[in-house]
């Protein structure tokens, strides 16, 4: 197909028909050198405001790429209102947090640091690259905002309390999170995750005193940090997100089998 875009980009250029939009050299190196694009080929854009666009690739030269704005392809839709707070873990680990959250829609990323936190700095850069990637493909039409880390109990200090901030504890007096999440109206949500070495005591007894926070358990097993966000966003997703739209397809878009008789 003549439009099929070639790759999908996050940009931060205003998007609209006949809009011009200049690539910076890491992407432009990318077209070039490693898809083998060239002038004419069509790519898709998105900038989390104008929603989705088909591109034209105008021509290259030495660190640049420029892109002519064709066509919308999708309209801009507002994702689920759903933060993750988590405790910054070993790079690796920490790069699979903001790829993954990224991947189950999460719209605002803030890495707090708690009493038993390993890592005492985040590269927000680095993440914040991740979760773009995970962005453009998965074919969300946003990428989830980073927040510069702070320590926990500062973060919590202003919180909104109409959202309902779920606490992902090893121990304590919790719910199981199906339960928990089922109990709840919808509305903005956050998840927090502790440490590699989980929550100390002290820390958990504040936690929930909070009015805002619902205490949750994960199953009977230890889960790593990295495996914690993905199985607590999966599940939230699943029974109160995006997951759960009544009366229509919930897969991603341009993904319907060709055959309209396919699963009869």
């Amino acid at each position: 197909m003549a439009n099929q875009p070639k790759t999908r980009l996050y940009v931060d250029s205003p998007l609209g028909e006949g809009q011009a939009v200049g690539l910076d050299p890491e992407r432009a190196h990318f077209l070039r050198h490693v898809l083998r694009l060239d002038k004419g080929d069509v790519v898709a854009v998105f900038n989390g405001r104008d929603g989705e666009w088909l591109a034209a690739i105008d021509g290259f030269g030495k660190g640049w790429c420029s892109l002519t704005v064709t066509a919308q392809r999708r309209l801009q839709a507002a994702g689920p209102d759903l933060w993750l707070l988590f405790a910054p873990i070993k790079r690796g680990r920490i790069d699979f947090v903001a790829e993954k959250a990224s991947e189950l829609g999460v719209s605002r990323l803030w890495p707090v640091f708690t009493r038993r936190t390993d890592p005492n700095r985040v590269n927000t850069d680095r993440l914040r690259a991740n979760a773009i990637e995970a962005a453009e493909q998965s074919e969300r039409l946003t990428v989830p905002e980073m927040v510069d880390p702070l320590p926990l109990d500062k973060a919590l200090a202003g919180w909104p309390v109409e959202r309902t901030l779920y606490l992902c504890a090893e121990a304590g007096n919790v719910r199981p999170i199906a339960e928990a999440v089922r109990g709840r109206p919808r509305g903005p949500a956050a998840f927090l995750i502790g440490p590699e070495g989980g929550f100390a005591q002290s820390e958990l007894d504040e936690i929930c005193k909070l009015p805002f926070v619902v205490p949750v358990g994960l199953g009977p097993r230890i889960l790593r940090a990295d495996t914690a966000v993905v199985a607590a966003l999966a599940c939230w997703q699943a029974l109160a997100g995006d997951w759960t739209v009544d009366g229509g397809d919930t897969r991603p878009p341009f993904r319907a089998p060709a055959d309209p008789t396919v699963g009869e």
